[in-house]
């Protein structure tokens, strides 16, 4: 314990006997004289977790320099019997900076409010404070999920963090869903980042997930961020500690299958400048694999049948940090200077075993396929931030952002089949993007701010694709399928928003954003040039009415877009298999959405229900057309011959033709999705925590394309329950259970799907390290089954990217302790509501 902190608890004791005997006077007193005596209530809360500050000390000092006062009970709340008067008030609590309220008239019964109190830095010296517990933070435009020790994602990575947000659903592919929308806008430290990259899911399966601090869930976005995204939007704010001096920590991991890793993030303090770097680096094997029946119907013929069945060895191994600077220019400026750096590579082995059958089911023909693809990823992204305060207030500032990131992604291929080479793939990406952004954030008296700002995306992508088909032993280009598409989109952005607390109960932020979109697609191979120039004009509002302390109500509306990906609109086919091409859309328009969300938040003493009803109405919508092409494909001689062709009744009659299958996003259809959730916490005792989250939608599409009706209506949910339990010998016990439902569209229906996850964790060295075992997809069923359905095929699947895997691994923290509860509340909100106008 340092100086600062060892006069604070000697001052303490010194105003603890005064406290207790006043306490000791107080029935006397009020009885004495009832009329003369009021009674103050409060709550102190931790500013940084949102955690109630049980045994705060309030110190009231009236003229004649008597004292007077009361502590706060496990929730943070305290009442304090006083006569009427004036008083210096103060709000105490070791190791936080103290508040104070000076000449305050007292004259009948009053609620002094809620008291955020933070950690005093000078008086914890070199020792940084880690949140133990997550906790869920409710904003007015925000929820804020703070990491702390959950024991399934220990030696993770971000993508299992993201499991485990409530709201927030991956797939077994990786793909982050939002309320069950996979349009989700993906950010890092409120900006795009070099972390994400050219894709974003297998980038999220590399950043570590030591690095989070935080991972904000904005379903309702005020004006300041991207419209970008119809979900919403996934903040992931990195750690980064300001305190004076050394501390960091590090995690090594491994597991099976094969995988390993290493991690660790470091901050050194001194004077006026702070260095920080998280870096990590990780190697795993996933094997995985799928099958698939299809059944072709042929018209007026017989129906044939293919059955394929895949298997997948991935090996991948890869390397980020993120290393900066940040100068203390002055008391109220501060410059970040940031590089982040990805380096990652892939080797993704398939093999296809392929088998066609008659209209007997009788084997005609047996293919083995073998693909053999290695990818590449490197990103490198150099940020500037700077940002001034005035008038020593906080709240009044201005911050620039500058940043620029270059991404390049390499995948290639040589396909052998039945032992032979016949085909050669090459993917080259090239992503170059500047962003600018300013803002400017104004106070207006007490409760009021106004906000304007400035947002510029800049981005040119460079797609290069090639196909190589074996010819009597040369590789010769297919030029219907070989292109290079740049496609470049220069994005504008202006905003202002205003918002206001009344009375203490009700909030709400108001906001206009408009966004000019200019975007080009040049294909070079073809001399295609088409651009598309829109403006669009984004109003958010969102509302929030505290009943109580415990009680409260949100409403949120926005108006966002999503905009169509580049591989969306590359009008040559990709294929995952030569009979199953994918094939973007150069016609694809934006589509629209609007959003409303209804929250309601009620804490009943150790229960915390944080619940919403939301709806979202998106026109445009893409939709993913899967038909029947005029091309068939020969498996015995590796070639594609389209219906037309003269010697395709010849072919036909020598081998068997299997009918190629397109798919391609249009803008089919308007959609509506109407949805209820709800998270539950509830802490029984100390030792034992329990939360659930509960997601149902109803989603209806409408919509034709070429005189078929591909309307449908989905009801769908998924579910996730938390349990955590501390065993004896202080040996943490966490289980995660989760399932997802079936869900359906016009051609394709999804069957539910059940996963459950364990860990265990023990502290070591007095708290200064920790050992943690965790046990992915204990039952191993974590796959998708699906059935598609058209009138040209049917086809059933089932596909598992990863299988059931277990993981070690050990964490070393130097001049960092964890925080321990400082109640017995299960983790909600924090206490109670924060409705600050954050952006």
């Amino acid at each position: 314990m340092n100086k600062s902190a060892l006069l604070l608890f000697i001052l303490a004791l010194l105003i603890m006997p005064n406290i207790i005997l006043a306490q000791g006077q107080k029935s006397v007193n009020q009885y004495a004289n009832p009329l003369k005596n009021v009674t103050i209530t409060g709550k102190v809360i931790d500013k940084d977790t949102g955690d109630p500050l049980e045994y705060a000390t309030i110190v009231l000092v009236d003229k004649d320099k008597k004292t007077t006062g009361g502590i706060t009970d496990a929730s943070g709340n305290f009442s304090v019997v006083v006569p009427k008067g004036v008083y210096d008030i103060s709000i105490e609590y070791i190791s936080y900076i103290t508040q104070n309220i000076k000449n305050k008239q007292i004259t009948a019964d009053e609620n002094l409010g809620v008291f955020y109190l933070a950690i005093n830095m000078e008086s914890l010296g070199e020792v940084e404070i880690i949140a133990e517990r997550t906790t869920v933070e409710l904003k007015l435009d925000k929820k804020i999920y703070n990491v702390g020790k959950d024991l399934t994602v220990s030696g993770g990575t971000v993508s299992d963090v993201l499991d485990n947000v409530p709201s927030v659903s991956v797939d077994v592919e990786g793909n982050v869903a939002l309320r069950g929308n996979e349009n989700v806008r993906i950010l890092i430290n409120g900006k795009p980042s070099g972390l994400v990259g050219l894709n974003s899911t297998d980038a999220l399966r590399q950043l570590p997930a030591d690095a989070i601090e935080r991972v904000e869930i904005i379903t309702s976005p005020s004006a300041r961020y991207d419209a970008e995204g119809t979900a919403g939007i996934l903040n992931i704010i990195l750690r980064r500690s300001k305190l004076q001096g050394l501390n960091g920590a590090i995690t090594t991991n491994i597991g099976y299958p094969n995988s390993a890793g290493i991690s660790g993030n470091i901050n050194y303090r001194t004077g006026d400048f702070n260095f920080f770097n998280t870096t990590g680096y990780n190697y795993r094997e996933s094997p995985g694999g799928s099958k698939t029946e299809t059944e072709y119907f042929n018209g007026s013929e017989p129906s044939t049948f293919l059955n394929e069945t895949r298997d997948f060895d991935r090996k991948s191994k890869g390397i980020s940090t993120n290393l900066g600077v940040e100068w203390y220019i002055t008391d109220s400026a501060s410059l970040i200077t940031s590089v982040v750096y990805r380096d990652s590579d892939e080797n993704n082995d398939a093999t296809n075993f392929t088998d066609e059958l008659d209209s007997n089911k009788n084997i005609t023909n047996s293919i083995f396929r073998f693909d053999p693809e290695e990818e590449s990823d490197k990103n490198i992204q150099y940020a500037v931030n700077f940002d001034k305060q005035f008038d020593s207030n906080i709240d009044h500032r201005l911050t620039f952002d500058f940043q620029y990131e270059n991404s390049e992604e390499i995948e290639q291929s040589l396909i052998v089949q039945n032992g032979d080479e016949v085909e050669r793939v090459q993917t080259i990406e090239e992503q170059n993007s500047i962003l600018l952004q300013s803002d400017y954030v104004l106070p207006i008296g007490e409760n009021s701010q106004f906000e304007m700002g400035y947002r510029g995306n800049f981005s040119e992508l460079n797609t290069d694709y090639s196909l190589e088909f074996n010819e009597n032993g040369d590789f010769v280009e297919d030029g219907d399928v070989s292109n290079n598409l740049i496609y470049r989109e220069y994005i504008n952005a202006v905003y202002s928003q205003f918002g206001s607390k009344i009375k203490e109960k009700f909030s709400f932020l108001l906001g206009l954003r408009m966004e000019e979109s200019r975007i080009t697609i040049n294909q070079l191979t073809s001399n295609d040039f088409e651009r598309k120039n829109y403006v669009g004009f984004f109003p958010t509002l969102n509302l929030g009415y505290e009943i109580s302390e415990d009680q409260s109500f949100t409403l949120g509306y926005n108006r966002r877009l999503s905009r169509p990906r580049s591989r969306y609109i590359n009008p040559f086919p990709s294929r995952s298999s030569p009979i199953n091409l994918f094939q973007g859309n150069p016609d694809l328009d934006p589509s629209y959405s609007n959003s409303f969300d209804l929250g309601y938040l009620n804490q009943i003493g150790k229960l915390t229900i944080n619940s919403s009803i939301y709806y979202q109405h998106a026109t445009d919508v893409f939709s993913f057309i899967a038909q029947g092409s005029d091309d068939y494909y020969i498996y015995d001689t590796s070639q594609t011959v389209n219906i037309n062709d003269a010697d395709f009744n010849d072919l036909n009659s020598q081998y068997t033709l299997i009918q190629v299958i397109n798919r391609t996003p249009v803008n089919l259809a308007t959609n509506n999705r109407f949805g209820f959730e709800f998270t539950v916490t509830h802490r029984p005792t100390q030792k034992w925590n329990i939360n659930g989250n509960f997601n149902l939608f109803h989603s209806t599409t409408k919509g034709f394309y070429e005189g078929t009706d591909f309307g449908a209506e989905n009801v769908s949910w998924f579910v996730r329950l938390n349990n955590k339990y501390t065993l004896p010998s202080e040996i943490d016990w966490q289980t995660r259970l989760l399932y997802m439902g079936p869900r359906e569209d016009a051609q394709n229906e999804t069957k539910g799907m059940f996963s459950a996850n364990m860990a265990f964790s023990k502290d070591l060295f007095n708290e200064a390290a920790s050992i943690s075992l965790n046990i992915s997809d204990i039952f191993n069923s974590q796959k998708r089954q699906s059935i598609s359905t058209t009138s040209e095929f049917y086809s059933d699947s089932e596909y598992q990217r990863r299988q059931r895997s277990f993981n070690l691994s050990f964490t070393y923290r130097f001049n960092q302790q964890k925080k321990r509860d400082s109640g017995e509340r299960g983790d909600g909100n924090g206490g109670g509501d924060d409705f600050d106008f954050e952006g």
